[in-house]
């Protein structure tokens, strides 16, 4: 894994809510053909009954079945839960092979790695998987991933599991839509390389960031095929593109340039939007704000027009040197 990359807890319909405080031992990693029945059936039935409270709303039996760190701040998991409800419903699980995650010592650890499976001298294989959890106390965890299938699209379910005596009690729970508009991420990783043949690299690298994004099932989590894709997306990454801290100009009629901080893909519904962030002294004034947002969401679609076709809507956000921020939505027609 590579050590620069940002792990964000909460993304999209990702929650993880461990309270995890500091140092270190040893890691372990039991996967799922190592590990043994009563643990395995543990694990996944576990989640399995998780899942059942998740998809019928059922906040309250969740909280009494989550350790303390998650039950004492349940708010942001209990209204992702109540906002999925409705997906979620009567939607079929399949649980994948789960894992089995031992940390060792007394004190919380700055950087728990753990390595699953066979590797090789050239790292991960087909079959192995790798954590790096930061922060995380000593104790026993399970890694329970369910495919799951409703009427309006397909999800992961994750959840992150504690073994708390002989019960296993929810520690982090995340869920994903692995469809956009009912374009998985192959449809999305292939569309990036069409677009890059055709030489429009910007709308390729936005649509190899989403095809990432829904191949990701946890943050914590990669794969081989997770290390493939981060590899790629590195070096298709635009020279002009503010990445990695830095800021792009970006010129707007009338000899006025904006310093943008991001642009990214981000999903809304079934719909996929374009966010650019950049600078701006201060939003006290949203009305001057507001203008602000528009002529940077115009310039953007004048230097790349073939955003219009790619993305349903845009999304300007001015960050004052505060963090403050305003924010702007606008569909793609409406943008002239």
């Amino acid at each position: 894994m590579k050590s620069d990359r940002n792990f964000r807890w909460i993304s999209g319909l990702a929650v993880l809510v461990i309270a995890f405080p500091l140092t270190g031992l040893a890691q372990t990693c039991i996967t799922a053909d190592e590990m043994d029945a009563a643990t395995k059936s543990a694990i996944t039935g576990a989640a399995t009954r998780y899942f059942d409270m998740v998809s019928r709303g059922d906040t309250a039996s969740l909280k009494q079945n989550s350790i303390p760190a998650v039950a004492n701040n349940f708010a942001g998991l209990e209204g992702t839960i109540n906002e999925n409800k409705a997906n979620l419903s009567g939607g079929h699980a399949t649980p994948r092979p789960p894992f089995e995650l031992k940390a060792e010592g007394t004190a919380p650890i700055p950087r728990a790695e753990f390595l699953c499976g066979i590797f090789n001298a050239g790292g991960q294989t087909a079959n192995s998987a790798e954590f790096v959890i930061p922060n995380l106390p000593p104790g026993t965890y399970g890694v329970s991933i369910l495919d799951v299938t409703t009427q309006k699209s397909p999800y992961t379910v994750s959840f992150v599991l504690q073994q708390i005596g002989t019960d296993w009690k929810l520690g982090g729970l995340f869920l994903r839509p692995t469809e956009i508009g009912g374009h998985d991420s192959k449809w999305f990783l292939d569309h990036a390389n069409t677009y890059k043949t055709k030489g429009q690299t910007h709308t390729a690298w936005l649509y190899y960031l989403e095809g990432r994004e829904l191949a990701l099932a946890v943050p914590f989590m990669e794969t081989q095929a997770i290390d493939k894709l981060y590899e790629e997306e590195s070096t298709m990454k635009p020279a002009d593109f503010p990445t990695g801290g830095s800021t792009a100009d970006l010129g707007a009629p009338g000899g006025k340039t904006y310093k943008m901080i991001a642009v990214f893909p981000l999903a809304v519904g079934q719909d996929l939007d374009l966010v650019v962030r950049y600078q701006i002294a201060s939003v006290a004034d949203t009305g001057q704000t507001f203008q602000e947002n528009v002529a940077v969401m115009k310039a953007l679609l004048q230097k790349y027009p073939e955003f219009r076709e790619a993305f349903d809507g845009m999304v300007a956000r001015g960050v004052e040197p505060s963090g403050r921020d305003y924010g702007t939505m606008m569909p793609m027609k409406d943008l002239k």
